[in-house]
């Protein structure tokens, strides 16, 4: 299922997409295995509390965000939001399942620089069984308008 704001902003830009389906999984890890695509391609969201609204924060689903290092960039003080703003934002999605395009939510999105130029991109599609992917030059027109830069660190 690819959530119904999503889809729409997707066919909005025009741009090919598939998807692939996998068994039910909790965490961005454990999809990347059961979908068997590489960790550093597949993008994970995480939703960031500033005082003036939201920011989403994307980055490899084998990578955490480095908060300092978003602050840095963002030049505000931030921090986590709770799971309650997270579905609140993401609200025609599962909890936990939000996709990468903030665009399609109307929410600041800032990219880590380790997902541009990549030959193929995965991302949560709004569920736990589905995700989206398209070619690397198509994700980053996709997130052309999001703000990049170097904030991720394994965990």
């Amino acid at each position: 299922m690819i959530a119904s704001r999503l889809k729409h902003h997707l066919e909005a830009q025009g741009l090919p997409f598939g998807t692939v389906r996998h068994p039910y999984t909790a965490t961005a890890a454990e999809c990347a295995e059961s979908a068997h695509v590489p960790g550093d391609h597949l993008a994970k969201s995480v939703l960031i509390h500033m005082e003036e609204g939201p920011v989403l924060a994307v980055v490899p689903s084998n990578q955490t965000v480095d908060l300092h290092a978003l602050q840095t960039i963002m030049d505000r003080r931030l921090g986590l939001a709770p799971e309650h703003e997270l579905n609140q934002v993401f609200d025609d999605c599962d909890p936990g399942a939000a996709p990468c395009v903030g665009a399609a939510y109307h929410v600041p999105t800032v990219i880590d620089d380790s997902l541009t130029g990549l030959d193929k991109v995965w991302f949560e599609a709004g569920d736990h069984k589905t995700l989206i992917e398209m070619k690397g030059d198509d994700f980053d027109t996709l997130m052309k308008d999001a703000k990049h830069g170097s904030f991720c660190t394994v965990h």
